[in-house]
């Protein structure tokens, strides 16, 4: 089953918690902390796998979590980290942020276009310190330790888009899978009947210079970009492609239609789908020349892709057009034409291949600015007035914060206090109005405001 569009929740693993513990050893009293740190939590990945062609994987298990870090031990042993949560997705696969409680899709995470390319989707937590961190000058012997950091996790939306150099496109019938079958070695079900193509067929066809991948999308209606027909469903795998190569029947099917009719709906659709459509390097092809009384419309056909070519151009003829100004005449049913137009699609394919080289070295990969994204979201926290005397604040990295404190011990509280003045939350707090003896709430607990004219910091001298 071809399945190109799922949604899935990922969970990186916890991290494991840090040890409180002490040396003990015979005849060395007060040996000091030595409490070991917890091990980070694994990470959850998407890999672009080349030998996968659909996201069926994920059509009925939603859920994935990595495993968690173990817990750190006495004699500064660290917890072991969690093994990273790998998933294969086929190449092409787009990845975006989805909401579930709104049902909207965010912004692009990456664009896996390359075999083997990997995205972290989902970080594990970090492991929890152990108390040998937090002895200062004042405190040897520190009774406290951090609690595993909470692994990341949400919605992703996985799209695929196949990774084809040309997409045969045109009316149900037009003759593309006969094209497919002619040009590569791909089998498609081929019938004289509409829509027998129900997904999308790739093949690789050859020349004597170079090779290239094509698809053949299911036909195209008018209102196709509304939702009618089948070909909606697979419009976004033209959107990858370098090349479109439009398929026009000549005979007008078993329906009669003109055939420079469906050249233009189809050209109409294409550019109601995705304005960028409309500029995309084009080849026409006329088929079926092989069928008698076809020869008036073909010429027709040619006058006017010559005349869009121009157009296209900008109205000069001597211009490049992103429309070759050629009809090329195949029958896919007898082979005629077939090795001029596949020569030609492998030339501007090649020609497409290298200017599109050239623009992917300048650009920025889309994993570094998902990095940049998230770390800026994390750093950021809001402060909330509830009530009078009442305070809430919001934010990632301050809840993890106080997820990572254990409440039942006072060193621990202290610390997590000394963590909150330096990431600027008492700044903050002291801005938005909060004053000795409000009331501060982050994520479930509360706790009273001492600002810092009030307070004393014993953990001032640490670098955490």
């Amino acid at each position: 089953m071809f399945i190109d569009k799922v949604r899935i929740h990922v969970k990186g693993g916890d991290g494991g918690a840090g040890c409180m513990s002490f040396r003990r050893e015979a005849h060395v009293p007060k040996g000091g902390p030595d409490g070991g740190d917890g091990g980070h939590g694994g990470n959850v990945v998407l890999s672009a796998d080349s030998s996968i062609s659909s996201l069926i994987d994920y059509r009925f298990k939603h859920h994935f979590k990595a495993k968690r870090g173990t817990h750190g031990k006495g004699s500064r042993m660290h917890g072991a980290k969690g093994d990273d949560l790998v998933l294969r997705v086929p190449v092409g696969t787009v990845v975006r942020e989805y909401f579930e409680e709104t049902g909207e899709t965010g912004e692009i995470i990456a664009d896996l276009v390359r075999d083997g390319q990997t995205i972290t989707v989902a970080r594990g937590g970090m492991g929890g310190r152990g108390n040998t961190h937090f002895v200062t000058s004042t405190r040897r012997a520190p009774a406290f330790a951090e609690l595993g950091e909470p692994a990341e996790e949400h919605w992703v939306e996985l799209e695929m888009k196949l990774m084809a150099d040309a997409a045969l496109v045109g009316m149900p019938s037009a003759g593309k899978s006969s094209l497919i079958a002619r040009i590569s070695a791909a089998r498609p079900k081929i019938a004289d009947y509409p829509f027998t193509t129900l997904v999308p067929n790739l093949g690789v066809a050859m020349t004597d210079d170079y090779s290239f991948v094509v698809a053949d999308v299911p036909g195209l209606i008018e209102g196709a970009h509304e939702g009618r027909g089948l070909g909606h469903e697979f419009l976004r795998h033209i959107e990858r492609t370098a090349l479109i190569v439009h398929i026009v029947d000549l005979t007008g099917d078993w329906e009669g239609r003109d055939p420079l009719d469906d050249y233009e709906v189809i050209t109409r659709e294409l550019a109601l789908y995705a304005q960028e459509l409309a500029v995309r390097p084009r080849i026409i092809v006329a088929n079926k020349i092989d069928v008698p009384g076809t020869e008036e419309a073909c010429e027709r056909l040619a006058e006017r892709v010559s005349a869009d070519s121009i157009a296209a151009a900008g109205g000069n003829e001597f211009a490049d057009s992103p429309i070759d100004p050629k009809l090329y005449r195949i029958s896919a049913l007898t082979g005629e034409g077939i090795e001029q137009l596949k020569a030609a699609i492998a030339t501007k394919v090649h020609a497409l291949r290298e200017a599109a080289r050239i623009e992917q070295e300048s650009k920025q990969e889309f994993d570094q600015v998902w990095e940049h994204a998230q770390e800026a979201r994390d750093k950021k926290f809001e402060v909330v007035q509830l009530e009078r005397g009442v305070f809430r604040v919001v934010g990632p990295r301050v809840e993890r914060m106080v997820v990572q404190t254990d409440w039942e011990n006072e060193e621990a509280i202290a610390f997590l206090q000394h963590r909150l003045k330096r990431f600027g939350v008492e700044s903050a707090l002291e801005a938005a109005g909060a004053k000795d003896g409000d009331e501060i709430r982050i994520v479930g607990r509360a706790f009273t405001f001492e600002s810092a004219n009030t307070s004393r910091d014993e953990f001032q001298e640490l670098d955490l």
